[in-house]
């Protein structure tokens, strides 16, 4: 809870940065908390439903996916979980991610290439990861940030646009002097600053979270093996989802960006902003249960 907490207080934040760059005192801060809040409330809600959009996913037929269904109702029913709504996306490499604000309104997403190159224990593994995700309330922080992230990343484009094509209001009416023109260079660096704080704060809810899940998982299935044997596929196999982005990137068992130039030719860049521990660190780990 604290960590719902802490975003959208930096999201109030940018708002008040926001409004002290583009100038409109009072109104202009009453009309970007607003904003700000609606924003905050709208993740709540929906933002499951921006993530599996984002990724392109389709719920999984029953019937078509059956193998899928059934592992996911096994696991539930072991962990004391409400069955969650599940996903596939259409898309040749291995990987799954869970979302939604509770364990009662979650939902699972595959992709197609997890559920043909998983045998039935790797899947298990793989599907009690991500439940154990949904038992920790992990869906709840993670999913929000895809929203909020976005949100602070949004104001802070418009406010620095404004500045740099129109100039504020309060520059304008007083030439950007006294406690006005203070004020508003706090703004300012405030908007620099707080898209690369939620980053930070997204970076270490993941990489945290993903060695949580991956014990939660092991202790639902009670071997290991499984979820090692999944883990080392992943490691292994050099395609990325094509419906993965940054925004949603800490949502995955593992993050949908190139890290090696096999994958793509900004791997530098997918590891310098990686939000997973590397996949050997957490196979090692496994090990040593």
């Amino acid at each position: 809870m604290a960590l719902v907490v802490a975003f959208v207080a930096l999201v109030v934040i940018a708002a008040w940065a926001f409004n002290a760059v583009i100038g409109y005192g009072v109104a202009g801060l009453v009309a970007a908390l607003v904003f700000a809040l609606g924003a905050s409330a709208l993740s709540y809600w929906k933002s499951d439903a921006i993530a599996l959009a984002m990724s392109h996913a389709k719920p999984a037929d029953p019937t078509e996916y059956a193998r899928f269904h059934n592992v996911v109702e096994g696991l539930c029913i072991a962990a004391g979980l409400p069955k969650p709504r599940l996903y596939v996306v259409d898309d040749p490499a291995p990987n799954a991610f869970a979302t939604g604000r509770n364990p009662k309104h979650a939902a699972l997403a595959v992709t197609t290439g997890l559920l043909e190159k998983m045998n039935r224990v790797e899947l298990e593994g793989v599907m009690a990861h991500e439940l154990g995700h949904v038992k920790n309330y992990d869906i709840l922080v993670s999913t929000l940030a895809v929203t909020l992230v976005g949100v602070i990343a949004l104001m802070s484009d418009w406010a620095l646009r404004f500045v740099f094509w129109g100039g504020s209001r309060r520059r304008n009416d007083s030439g950007g002097g006294g406690a006005g023109g203070v004020v508003a260079l706090l703004g300012f660096v405030l908007l620099i600053l707080t898209p690369l704080v939620a980053k930070l704060m997204q970076f270490a809810i993941s990489r945290r979270r993903e060695a949580l899940a991956d014990v939660s998982g092991i202790t639902l299935t009670r071997y290991p093996p499984g979820l090692i044997s999944a883990l080392e596929k992943l490691r292994d196999d050099d395609t990325v989802v094509h419906s993965g982005s940054r925004a949603t990137a800490h949502l995955w068992i593992e993050a949908p960006v190139a890290r090696v130039e096999s994958e793509g030719k900004l791997a530098w860049l997918g590891r310098m902003f990686n939000t997973h521990p590397p996949l050997d660190e957490r196979i090692a780990a496994l090990r040593e249960l």
